[in-house]
């Protein structure tokens, strides 16, 4: 994927969905050709010149300095999430050219005991690009036997877009949607460079209207928990909450996890999905 011109659709995406009433400028009457501020604005509203925002805005981060983008981001009333993409976009780390794909992410023995002992909680482990790496039975359960799937749509991305039972698994599929393309652009800002993500955009982009508007929103946020409408083909609906672990010592790998609240009817539902053996549940879908 082009860096450069990431940075220039995400900073042009940015200053469109602002208006001079947002942040203050007054409005004046000759008519807008394009939506949102314009660069002249937001260069004022940044304390930059319009010629050094304009390079920038053009994929240009060469030698931009921490200050200027926290400038750029404030204008932009960017938040924690779209300040740390920017600031990925425009000043990415320095290393050697990569010769050879990344290797395959794999689960140490340790943690897959530990997703296991986690009987009664679905739980599965992400890693780069969203792929799934791991899971418990639980997981397989609730969300797909997983691994019974073919390695390449062992990912959540390929799953909420491609499965054909996602937008039955998912309640508020469109809610989910979004966050997992803000998410894959999250880890496209860090790792333009990775192949394996360009041929998963390409995938989605060819095979799904919806992923190709996401993806050219430019959306990016990292919701870490937050509560979730599932509806299971055997139990039917249950209100879920989730929450995403960062696993210390292993790049880009989380572990997520869903539990219901105690005594509540979806709390009985996972205890009932527990019961059953995943090979009856798959079976039955």
């Amino acid at each position: 994927m082009d860096q450069r011109a990431e940075l220039s659709e995400f900073l042009r995406s940015r200053r469109a969905r602002l208006k001079p009433e947002d942040v203050g400028l007054p409005e004046f009457g000759r008519r807008r050709r394009v939506p949102g501020l314009r660069r002249e604005e937001l260069s004022q509203l940044a304390g930059v010149s319009v010629a050094y925002y304009t390079r920038l805005e053009q994929g240009n981060g060469q030698n931009v300095s921490s200050e200027v983008l926290d400038a750029i981001a404030r204008a932009l009333r960017l938040t924690d999430a779209e300040h740390a993409h920017l600031t990925h976009l425009a000043k990415p780390t320095k290393k050697k050219k990569r010769t050879s794909p990344l290797r395959p992410q794999t689960v140490r023995p340790a943690l897959q005991h530990l997703l296991d002992a986690m009987d009664g909680v679905p739980a599965y482990l992400v890693g780069r690009r969203l792929d799934i790496i791991g899971w418990n039975r639980m997981a397989r359960v609730l969300l797909g036997d997983f691994e019974a799937m073919p390695p390449g749509e062992r990912n959540m991305a390929w799953q909420v877009f491609l499965s054909p039972g996602a937008r039955d698994l998912y309640v508020d599929w469109e809610t989910k949607a979004t966050d997992v393309v803000s998410l894959l652009r999250l880890y496209a800002g860090c790792s333009a460079d990775d192949p394996r993500l360009s041929a998963l955009v390409g995938e989605l982009s060819v095979h799904s209207p919806e992923f190709r508007s996401l993806w050219a929103a430019h959306t990016v946020q990292d919701k870490g928990h937050g509560a979730k409408r599932l509806h299971h083909p055997l139990v039917g609906e249950m209100s879920l909450t989730y929450e995403t672990l960062r696993v210390a010592d292993e790049h880009d790998v989380s572990m997520v996890t869903y539990t219901a609240e105690p005594g509540s009817a979806s709390a009985e539902s996972l205890r009932l999905l527990a019961n059953w053996g995943v090979d009856e549940v798959v079976g039955r879908r």
